[in-house]
């Protein structure tokens, strides 16, 4: 054991050496692992890829993990981007300065980044036409939930808050540890165009597949999502 936390329901949060990698668990089980992330990594191209030459691209990455996501975005995104990250546990974020600070190469000493902290979803909510992408890695996706009051990051009006976030032309890309049939048809309601991609969870060929659902922003959608989020 490396370290651990108590979190504010009561349960326990441990980060711990594990099949010779590190791994954040709690009592149902291994949340994260620094052995798999390879559908992190891909979530941030998709994202990011077009943003190369985007001069101020600004993108939302929800749930800092071990870093990995975060990483992988600023691999690929300019000098003069700014990325924010929203992360709900200060716990997550002290650990991702010291203990696993090495895994990503300190991705949060990078100029560009700035943690929030907080909801992020009540952020997306103030953050109207702000983000050229979102990155939405938060519990095991709109299925499978560790913290029960994470759905409501992707039932309806949820969804809409980030379609409302995100600029023309935009995307927004939800990881999920295992196939929601019916998440495609949630993104269209919420006025994104919407496919999905199964990667693997330590890159080509190897380990667990994840989804990956993308939502791509329409133009001249803006105006719909935001009235369907006032109704």
């Amino acid at each position: 054991m490396i370290a651990e936390h108590r979190l504010p329901d009561g349960g326990l949060l441990q980060l711990a050496e594990e099949g010779g990698g590190l791994v954040i668990r709690t009592k149902d089980g291994v949340l994260m692992s620094s052995r798999q992330h390879g559908s992190e990594e891909e979530m941030a191209r998709i994202g990011c890829e077009r943003l190369k030459g985007v001069k101020n691209a600004r993108v939302l990455v929800g749930g800092l993990g071990m870093g990995f996501t975060l990483r992988a975005a600023l691999d690929l995104l300019p000098a003069s981007a700014e990325v924010i990250v929203s992360e709900l546990l200060p716990i997550v974020v002290e650990w991702n300065q010291t203990h696993l600070a090495h895994l990503a190469k300190n991705p949060l000493g990078d100029k560009r980044v700035k943690v929030v902290m907080g909801d992020v979803l009540e952020h997306a909510e103030s953050a109207h036409g702000r983000y050229d992408a979102i990155l939405l890695d938060v519990d095991n996706g709109p299925s499978a939930f560790t913290v029960g009051t994470n759905n409501r990051l992707y039932a309806q009006r949820g969804l809409r808050m980030f379609s409302q976030a995100v600029r023309n032309e935009g995307k927004f890309v939800v990881w999920s540890a295992e196939e929601c049939e019916p998440f495609g048809s949630w993104l269209e309601r919420a006025q994104f165009i919407a496919s999905n991609e199964r990667v693997r969870a330590r890159g080509p060929g190897k380990g667990a597949r994840h989804t990956l659902y993308v939502g791509t922003k329409l133009p001249g959608r803006f105006a719909a999502a935001k009235k369907a989020v006032e109704q």
